[in-house]
């Protein structure tokens, strides 16, 4: 029979597991497998409803799809890499009659001065989780790849571990048990 040790140590290893494997989901299979893009939100202009840390993922949308009140992510300039995650509160057309947003970080105390225009729009929000983006943040893209791998081929190794060692158990002790209860 196990130990009382032995059995929370193994419920505990398999939290941990489920735990991890969660995590990775949430981080990378969610947003792979429906299209869209994590990101860390950095700094305090959204803070009220994503704070700094928070991870949030968007999946890619056009300007006819963004209504107001939807979170955003948005290139800060046109074709350059940084962005910015804002609410749009507004909806204006430029002189050529092409749409362009108005967009305000919910705790900044105006309006973005640029306008954005639909190139710009990297994604609309899809989900956010709080504090998961400070360890997105400490890490480059290899190197996130890589830690993924290894964290998911180390969760497969362990679980495959556990439950050969599992069924190697378990046999002996059945035999065992009716062993005795034939005798008895």
């Amino acid at each position: 029979m196990k130990s009382t040790a032995g059995w929370i140590g193994q419920v505990v290893s398999w939290f941990v597991i489920f735990a991890m494997l969660a995590v990775l989901a949430v981080c990378v299979l969610i947003p792979r497998l429906g299209g869209g893009t994590p990101y860390t939100i950095l700094t305090g202009s959204m803070r009220s409803s994503l704070p700094p840390g928070t991870l949030i993922v968007v999946k890619p949308t056009s300007a006819d799809n963004v209504d107001i009140g939807d979170v955003i992510t948005f290139q800060i300039e046109s074709g350059k890499p940084t962005v910015a995650s804002h609410r749009v509160i507004g909806k204006t057309v430029a002189d050529d009659g092409s749409p362009r947003l108005i967009t305000k970080g919910d705790d900044n105390a105006a309006a973005d001065s640029d306008l954005v225009r639909p190139e710009q729009i990297r994604g609309k929000l899809w989900y956010s989780v709080p504090v998961l983006g400070r360890a997105n943040t400490l890490l480059d893209k290899s190197q996130h790849q890589t830690i993924v791998l290894a964290v998911g081929g180390g969760l497969l190794i362990y679980a495959a571990f556990m439950l050969v060692s599992a069924a190697t158990d378990s046999r002996p002790a059945r035999a065992s048990r009716r062993k005795l209860e034939a005798a008895a």
